[in-house]
C-alpha cells in the first residue's frame, strides 16, 4: 500500500505549478486582484465527507488562490521589509518539508542540529557579533525578541536574588524597558507575552535624526538607577532606517547596569557589508541582538535569528529537561535555547542561503537593495508633485505626494498620498503601502528583496509618474 502512494507524480506536478508561478512573477500584477469575496467565495466550499484525489486537491488550490498572492518574492514588491527566496534556500525548504526532521533535539534529528550549529557559527560571523555567544533560530523577528528579551528578564531579576524561572513575576522587583519612541510593535508584543506589560515601557522621543541621544537616555536612568533595566536600542529603524549611535549609548546603559537588547530585523545585516558597517559599530558590545532571514538574508518563510551575549542567562531562561526526553551530552539540543517544542527544520533553508551567497553574496545583496532604494526615491522625486522626506542611507525612504489646490492642508496632502500609492498598487507594477511618520501620511520605500534590479527601478519610477498623471 505505501509504495502506492503517488509521490512522483503529484511532486512533478507540483513543480510545474511552482515553476509557473515563478517563471510569470516577473510581469505579473504585484498585488493581489482577487476581492475577499472571491477568494472565501473559491476556497470556503463545505468540509469533503471522503478522501479526494491529491493532485486534483493542488490544482484547485493553484486556481482558487489566483489573484489572492502578493508578488512578495518579486523585484518589484516594496511595501514591507520582506525579502523573496533565493533559489538554494527554496529548494532547501523543499526538502525540509520532505525530510519531516522535528528540529528539536539531536537524537530526534542529529543532522538537523548540527545544520543549526553551522548556521549559528555563520550568522556570529557575518553579522560581527561575539563569537561567544549563543543563539537561536526562531519563527522571526518577534520570537527573536521574545527570545532574547526572556533571557534579559533572568539575568536582570538575578542581580536583585530573583529567580524569574521558578518564583514568576509576582512579587518581583519590577522591570522597566528603555527605549525610544520610535520602537517597533513586536516589542511591545514581546513584553506583553513575557508578562512584562505596556507599563513597563519608558518612550523617550528621538532626536530629528531618527536617534536615541545619550544625554537623554541618562537622563531617564538616573532617576531609578537601582532598578532592573533593559534598554532597547535600533539598528534599522523602521521608516528610516536609522540606527542609533551604540558607542554613545550602550556604555550609558551598562553604567547603570542595564541589559542592552538591539532590534535589527533587517538593519542588523549592514554589519555584513564593508560599505554600510560603519553604521554598525559599536553594536557587538550590546548583550542580545534579534534579526530576521526572511528579509535580507532572503530565505521563505518563517525565519528569524535570536542571539545573546550571556549564554547562561539565555540557557537559563529556556532549557527544559524531562525524564521522557534523550538529552546529549555532546551536542547542542535546540530545545533548551528557544521556546518551541516540537518545530520545523528551519536552519536547512538558512544554511543552503550562506553556503549558496557566500560572505560575497550576501553584501551584494544588501549593498543593491540600498542602491535600488536610493534610485526609487531619489527618481520619483524628480517628478512634480513628489516630496522626498527621507533618501535612503540603506534601504528604506518615504515619499510624499503634495495636494496642488491652494492653501492645501497636511490632510490634503494626506489624502492624496494614499490615493496615489493606491493608484499605484492597482497598476500592478510596483506595491508600496503607507505610514505616518512625525504625524504625516508618507508612501515608504523598502527594498529587500534578491530580485529588484535597475528593470524593475525604472519600471517603479514610471508607475509613480502615470500614478501622478492619471
Amino acid at each position: 500500500m505505501k509504495n502506492d502512494i503517488p509521490y512522483a507524480p503529484l511532486l512533478r506536478q507540483t513543480t510545474e505549478h511552482a515553476l509557473a508561478y515563478l517563471q510569470a512573477l516577473p510581469d505579473a500584477p504585484v498585488g493581489a486582484t482577487a476581492t475577499l469575496e472571491q477568494l472565501r467565495e473559491r476556497l470556503g466550499y463545505p468540509l469533503p465527507n471522503s478522501p479526494q484525489d491529491p493532485a486534483k486537491v493542488i490544482r484547485q488550490l493553484v486556481a482558487n488562490v489566483e489573484g489572492g498572492l502578493t508578488g512578495s518574492a518579486g523585484g518589484r514588491f516594496f511595501a514591507w521589509v520582506i525579502g523573496g527566496s533565493v533559489p538554494a534556500a527554496l529548494s532547501a525548504d523543499w526538502l525540509t518539508s520532505t525530510w519531516d526532521q522535528n528540529a528539536g533535539m539531536f537524537t530526534v534529528a542529529p543532522a538537523a542540529a548540527v545544520v543549526e550549529e553551522v548556521c549559528g557559527r555563520w550568522l556570529l560571523e557575518l553579522l560581527a557579533l561575539p563569537a561567544t555567544a549563543s543563539f537561536a533560530l526562531v519563527t522571526g523577528c518577534q520570537m527573536a525578541h521574545v527570545t532574547c528579551l526572556a533571557a534579559a528578564r533572568n539575568a536582570v531579576l538575578a542581580k536583585h536574588g530573583w529567580d524569574v524561572e521558578q518564583k514568576g513575576l509576582g512579587g518581583a522587583p519590577a522591570i522597566r524597558v528603555v527605549t525610544g519612541d520610535q520602537r517597533h510593535g513586536t516589542i511591545e508584543r514581546a513584553l506583553r507575552l513575557l508578562g512584562m506589560g505596556r507599563d513597563c515601557v519608558i518612550d523617550i522621543p528621538v532626536a530629528p535624526n531618527g536617534q536615541l541621544t545619550a544625554a537623554a537616555l541618562e537622563s531617564v536612568l538616573v532617576a531609578a538607577p537601582d532598578n532592573p533595566t533593559i534598554v532597547l536600542l535600533q539598528a534599522g529603524d523602521l521608516n528610516t532606517g536609522s540606527f542609533d549611535p551604540y558607542l554613545e549609548l550602550i556604555p550609558v546603559a551598562h553604567r547603570f547596569g542595564a541589559w542592552v537588547h538591539v532590534d535589527g530585523a533587517f538593519g542588523l545585516w549592514a554589519a555584513a557589508s564593508p560599505a554600510y558597517r560603519h553604521f554598525t559599530v559599536g553594536m557587538d558590545q550590546a548583550d542580545s541582538w534579534a534579526t530576521d532571514g526572511h528579509k535580507w538574508l532572503n530565505v521563505p518563510y518563517d525565519c528569524g535569528y535570536a542571539i545573546v551575549a550571556d549564554r547562561e542567562a539565555h540557557y537559563r531562561s529556556h532549557s527544559h529537561h524531562a525524564n521522557y526526553l534523550t538529552h546529549s551530552e555532546i551536542a547542542r539540543d535546540q530545545v533548551d535555547w528557544n521556546p518551541e517544542y516540537s518545530r520545523r527544520g528551519r536552519g536547512f533553508p538558512t544554511y543552503a542561503a550562506i553556503a549558496s551567497l557566500g560572505r560575497e553574496g550576501i553584501t551584494q545583496i544588501v549593498d543593491n537593495c540600498c542602491r535600488h532604494a536610493h534610485a526609487i526615491v531619489t527618481g520619483a522625486g524628480k517628478l512634480d508633485g513628489v516630496e522626498v522626506l527621507h533618501v535612503p542611507h540603506i534601504n528604506q525612504g518615504l515619499l510624499r505626494f503634495l495636494a496642488p489646490k491652494p492653501g492645501a492642508t497636511d490632510e490634503d496632502h494626506d489624502r492624496l498620498t494614499e490615493m496615489i500609492t493606491a493608484r499605484i498598487v492597482a497598476s500592478g507594477e510596483a506595491m508600496f503601502a503607507c505610514t505616518t511618520w512625525r504625524g504625516i501620511r508618507c508612501m515608504r520605500v523598502s527594498v529587500s528583496g534578491w530580485q529588484t534590479d535597475e528593470n524593475d527601478v525604472d519600471r517603479t519610477v514610471k508607475a509613480i509618474a502615470a500614478a501622478l498623471k492619471s
